[in-house]
């Protein structure tokens, strides 16, 4: 996928557009949990999320190899739809974001502030995403698809920052969505020689992943009914299922009341507001809190771009519904 020198040309790339987020060690967290946890705040980059990384290499690397398009087309559920032209906009290069009916609205808000065109199309991510592949093909454009060998070399170096900065983590919870953020924890692992487990999170309300590892291959949902949009997956693809297989310890699943109360656990010890997906390590960890005891443990706070009406209903301690047709 990406060697070490490969992995370190990123960090100097995502190094030029932003510092390193920062990984904490919350003493009341490991009170709460019975161990040492470090929360990796990757709520912390200029779009509030991971995906920003991903953006910033990827276009690098076509800049580099004098391709870079006229325009680009790529479908999200929100933070990949505002890493892509968060990273265009700075070369000039258009944006079209296809993300489906009922999205996040503010999701939605951001990606049009970084300049991008935003469509809605279809009932999920998967509508939306055949509808930019069939768009890019009709109008000429470049497909960026949800997973790429410079998405995941990009959002990768959130790895190298924490696995740099915390020696002998036991293990590192992450959220799965279509794939990148684990993929590139579990690579950067490697390439550094590292013992840590890889422990992946998904929603038990879209457990498409999980399903697929467990059977080894792809099996599709019919839907992905949670408020954590962000992992809001119903059809894995299968490169990254593949390296999961290989690369991660277990996936865990968890539920949306779960989800919520780690919502409010970070914001209540840490001050940081969360997204769903942003929580479900964190949650994935209380659920295995008696696994963990003692073990020094990092969980990957991969975003905090939440509606402001969902979250209320989090701190009133109510358990939000989905986005309308909020399948991913």
């Amino acid at each position: 996928m990406f060697d070490l020198a490969g992995l370190e040309q990123a960090q100097t790339v995502v190094a030029a557009a932003m510092p390193p987020t920062p990984q904490y060690c919350w003493p009341e967290l490991g009170r709460h949990l019975g161990s040492e946890v470090w929360v990796k705040h990757e709520n912390h980059t200029p779009i509030g999320a991971f995906k920003v990384r991903g953006g910033l290499v990827l276009l690098d690397e076509l800049k580099r190899a004098g391709q870079l398009p006229d325009r680009i087309i790529t479908a999200t559920r929100g933070n990949h739809g505002q890493s892509i032209p968060f990273a265009a906009r700075r070369l000039d290069v258009p944006v079209t974001v296809l993300a489906p009916k009922g999205n996040s609205v503010e999701k939605n808000q951001a990606i049009k502030g970084w300049g991008a065109e935003l469509v809605e199309f279809g009932n999920d991510f998967e509508d939306s995403r055949l509808e930019a592949v069939r768009r890019a093909e009709v109008e000429g454009a470049l497909i960026v698809p949800p997973f790429h060998p410079a998405l995941v070399r990009g959002v990768a170096t959130y790895a190298l920052e924490l696995f740099s900065a915390v020696a002998a983590l036991d293990a590192v919870y992450v959220p799965i969505g279509m794939g990148s953020g684990i993929c590139g924890l579990i690579r950067t692992r490697d390439l550094l020689g590292l013992k840590t487990d890889i422990v992946g999170v998904v929603a038990a309300k879209a457990p498409a992943m999980a399903r697929s590892v467990a059977a080894g291959q792809v099996v599709a949902t019919d839907s992905a009914d949670t408020f954590a949009d962000g992992v809001a997956c119903r059809v894995p693809m299968e490169e990254p299922l593949a390296i999961v297989q290989k690369g991660a310890a277990r996936v865990v699943e968890v539920s949306e009341a779960e989800i919520a109360e780690a919502m409010r656990t970070l914001f209540r010890v840490t001050h940081n507001v969360a997204e769903g997906a942003g929580a479900a390590a964190l949650a994935a960890l209380t659920q295995e809190r008696t696994r963990q005891a003692g073990k020094r443990v990092g969980v990957v706070l991969s975003g905090g771009n939440v509606d402001a009406e969902v979250f209320r209903a989090v701190l009133a301690g109510e358990v939000p519904r989905p986005h309308p047709q909020s399948d991913g």
